[in-house]
């Protein structure tokens, strides 16, 4: 009888090929790293959607890290719900078939035909501060994990000026107790290392200190193949996108929207804030990335116009048309943006400081209407973040050659092309091919 495959899945945040071959740390132990092309956009929600469906983000649906609805008029960012994702889970049939899945801080978890789940979800309180907590399946998982380790998750290490190792410290310790000590049941196992995104996004890949991360997961990555060997598993690690250095200043669309009259604000306390429902056309930008919508065909085609001359942008995308799915229409940009090579995205409609709104200067992935990398950088006062966008010198988002991803397996996979999703198709055939 063929034996039960088992089976820890590590998806490390900006592990590109380019950046671990100059770095001559492309083995670890019996994983032989090799390059292989990402989808796009290259961003932490759609590529971790496409691993688990086997389909590029146009077909299933999540097209960045947050998106505009049409609806409500509203920007919503790193939403966890599982249903933004349509597909069939690479995992479905080796669950009919008995294996249990556990998935462990990935995005878009919360809701997941998975057996179990562990995703940082802190309470906001309601004047301030945050009630720090893991959201689990089974519910008291979490806790369980937490007695074991002596700690909880702190959300700072994971987002925000003190963002580092000791997140995918944490998470590397929580995997290790889920296969021994606190006992997940799980034949596969999803799981994600952030922090060398964080120092990538600071000094750039380039830079000299920049290697110090890589390091620290290497020792990781290590730790995780010890315990995959001792417990029975055998481990593919990926990356889900290649950093690249930011040699020049962001790009700001929202602004040059708003000063065409395009983008309507409101002065509310001093500050400007966006009228996102009243305006013509807003950018949802997203690193390297603008997902672009227009009020309306005429709107959209203004906006395409105005933005494509816009110095720094490198190229427009027409969007794929709608399919039959209403949801598409809601949520799916009218064209996409490419910034120039060196760039990125910024999301500030206002001109100085003090018309930022009140979160500008805070972490609050939430409410800001497009990605915010100044939110690893302490401001003037230790208790806000930075508003200067020229402190960030890593970004990310394109596909293709000179952006590979790097990946390696301890398991001899039928890999037909070197990208993403065949990785995925080769992972869901070998799963196929277990027994329970």
């Amino acid at each position: 009888m063929t034996r039960q495959h088992k089976m820890l899945v590590v998806n490390v945040a900006a592990l590109g090929w380019d950046f671990i071959n100059r770095a001559r740390r492309t083995s670890l132990e019996d994983l032989r790293f090799e390059s292989a092309e990402t989808v796009f956009p290259a961003l932490t929600c759609p590529v971790q959607a496409s691993f688990r469906t086997v389909m590029a983000p146009a077909a299933h649906g999540l097209f960045a890290n947050g998106f505009l609805d049409r609806r409500l008029g509203r920007v919503f960012f790193w939403e966890q719900s599982a249903r933004l994702i349509r597909g069939a889970r690479i995992w479905e049939e080796f669950r009919r078939r008995g294996g249990r899945v556990a998935m462990l801080f990935w995005q878009q978890s919360m809701g997941e035909n998975v057996d179990i789940i562990l995703t940082p979800r802190p309470i906001h309180r309601h004047h301030g501060g945050v009630l720090e907590d893991c959201y689990s399946v089974p519910a008291e998982w979490y806790r369980q994990l937490f007695a074991h380790l002596g700690r909880p998750f702190h959300l700072r290490s994971y987002w925000g000026p003190l963002a580092g190792r000791r997140s995918s410290e944490w998470i590397t310790e929580a995997v290790i107790a889920a296969m021994d000590k606190v006992s997940a049941g799980a034949d596969m196992i999803f799981t994600y290392l952030p922090h060398l995104d964080y120092d990538l996004q600071r000094l750039g890949p380039s830079h000299p200190q920049a290697h110090r991360a890589l390091e620290t997961l290497w020792g990781l990555l290590g730790r995780l193949r010890w315990a995959t060997r001792t417990h029975g598993y055998e481990m593919l690690v990926f990356g889900d996108y290649a950093m690249t250095d930011v040699s020049a200043a962001p790009v700001f669309l929202n602004r040059t929207l708003a000063e065409m009259g395009l983008l309507s604000t409101r002065r509310v306390g001093g500050r400007l804030y966006p009228d996102i429902a009243g305006s013509a056309a807003f950018a949802v930008v997203d690193h390297e990335v603008a997902l672009v919508y227009g009020r309306d065909s005429t709107a959209a085609k203004c906006a395409q116009d105005l933005l494509k001359c816009l110095p720094g942008v490198a190229s427009v995308t027409e969007f794929p048309p709608a399919s039959s799915n209403a949801d598409d229409d809601v949520v799916r940009p009218d064209f996409i943006l490419l910034a120039e090579e060196g760039r990125w995205f910024a999301y500030p409609w206002w001109q100085h400081d003090r018309d930022a709104p009140d979160y500008a200067a805070h972490v609050d992935i939430h409410h800001k209407p497009g990605y915010d990398p100044c939110e690893l950088f302490f401001g003037r006062l230790p208790t806000r973040t930075s508003l200067d966008a020229l402190r960030v010198k890593g970004t990310h988002g394109r596909a293709g050659p000179g952006r590979l991803i790097a990946w390696a397996s301890s398991v001899k996979l039928d890999v037909e092309k070197m990208d993403l999703l065949h990785i995925a198709c080769a992972l869901r055939t070998w799963l196929a091919q277990g027994a329970f």
